[in-house]
């Protein structure tokens, strides 16, 4: 999806600056804005469903956070393909252990490395991030130790109550009633770019669900495709996050999809539940 558009200008860091302003397009009919047509290929009432607002957001705090950083493309040297060894599943078993329902306990090896990043990019851009009481739990989790309160205040300023509010959400990070949000990341792949037994640099290839689910959400849940790149450290017997940013894509053509109505998307949310990422 793209990002630039009129609101919010890119930063020198490349990423975006916490505009916090929502950019929607609904469609011209009334009734549940999921609707229930066919999307064609380059159909103009596909470009009126396309609602990228929460999705600016979300990557606008993340950029916030981040602010400083260095977003260029680690390892993308346009080199040879790689091997199909290094791209197929490891065959290795998932962590067996989870503090604050987050998997922990990754070996100190390649895998373990990517099995971590994995997971943190999952945690990093779900509903709970942006639970206030929730957020210090996983901060305190996938963060170094010396990073904890810097980035607690850093994502404590990025999604602030006028955030929320922007995606439609309470103080406390709570959709309204009879509606669901919903933040769902799932990693599609892995590459280290840089690996040594106390630091490793892992981009993890994301798609993901965003938006609320509701009659009358005003940012219906909408997909979307980025890539995370986590700088991890060993500490505490584990790997640790020590600083993370994100870019766009790679993204598909978007698929003929039928679109689901918003109460089919919300029931969803609450009967499938996540998976634990192993490289």
């Amino acid at each position: 999806m793209s990002l630039g558009d009129e609101h919010g200008a890119r930063g020198e860091d490349g990423g975006y600056g916490g505009t916090g302003q929502t950019r929607t397009r609904l469609p011209d009919s009334a009734g549940d804005v999921y609707g229930g047509a066919r999307r064609g290929g380059r159909s103009s009432s596909r470009s009126l469903v396309t609602v990228v607002g929460v999705v600016v957001l979300l990557i606008a705090a993340i950029a916030f956070a981040n602010r400083g950083g260095d977003d260029s493309d680690a390892g993308a040297d346009g080199g040879s393909k790689p091997e199909a060894a290094s791209t197929a599943a490891s065959g290795e078993r998932p962590v067996q252990t989870k503090s604050g329902g987050i998997p922990s306990g990754f070996p100190q090896t390649e895998q373990g490395a990517q099995s971590a990043a994995s997971n943190y990019a999952v945690v990093l851009v779900s509903a709970d991030i942006l639970k206030p009481t929730r957020r210090g739990e996983i901060v305190q989790q996938v963060f170094v130790t010396d990073k904890v309160a810097a980035l607690k205040d850093k994502l404590d300023k990025a999604y602030s109550e006028e955030f929320l509010s922007n995606v439609g959400l309470d103080e406390n990070g709570n959709a309204a009633a009879g509606q669901t949000y919903v933040s769902r990341t799932m990693p599609v792949g892995t590459k280290v770019t840089d690996y040594s037994d106390s630091a490793a640099t892992v981009e993890v290839w994301c798609t993901g669900v965003f938006g609320t689910a509701g009659d009358d959400s005003k940012n219906p849940v909408s997909n979307d495709w980025f890539t995370m790149t986590l700088q991890l450290r060993w500490a505490e017997g584990d790997w640790k996050v020590d600083s993370f940013s994100q870019k766009d894509g790679p993204a598909p053509v978007n698929g003929d999809n039928t679109v689901s109505p918003s109460d089919e998307i919300a029931k969803a949310v609450e009967e499938y539940g996540g998976f634990t990422y192993a490289r």
